[in-house]
């Protein structure tokens, strides 16, 4: 399985996490981030991981930014990207489950390393749950 990922200045370290750990469980891991602590603009990051998404090159997508905002809103601007902003596992667990999320955004100013190792781990093993579920994420997009 493939995985996207993409980060600015304020997600290198948690970025470098989660691709060793992508790595160590045998995902295949395209690098849009940087891999740098100086400041740049996160949509250069973002936006590649999204297309990646919306394309199939990639099953899923993680994104990482200060607030996670600003990664989540610039991704959720492609056609069939539901990127869910999470803070928790719990509340990464409901976005995939729910909203068939299919690209992760972290705030790394406010959550910690063991948080978001668990909130990647959650997103790639829950499941959409369909059903009701299903009818309401077909609404979703715009067109």
């Amino acid at each position: 399985m493939k995985i996207a990922i993409g980060n600015d200045h304020a997600g290198t370290e948690y970025k470098k996490t989660i691709v060793a750990y992508l790595q160590k469980e045998g995902y295949e891991v395209i690098n849009h981030g940087t891999d740098s602590q100086d400041s740049v603009d996160y949509p250069d990051f973002v936006h590649p991981v999204a297309q990646d998404v919306e394309s199939n090159k990639a099953e899923f997508g993680i994104i990482i930014c200060g607030s996670g905002n600003g990664a989540n809103m610039t991704a959720n601007k492609h056609q069939n990207v539901r990127s869910a902003l999470c803070w928790t596992k719990e509340i990464t667990a409901l976005a995939r489950e729910h909203n068939n999320a299919n690209v992760l955004s972290i705030p790394a100013r406010f959550t910690s390393e063991p948080q978001v190792l668990d909130m990647v781990k959650t997103f790639l093993n829950t499941a959409f749950e369909g059903g009701r579920h299903e009818r309401r994420v077909a609404k979703i997009a715009c067109s």
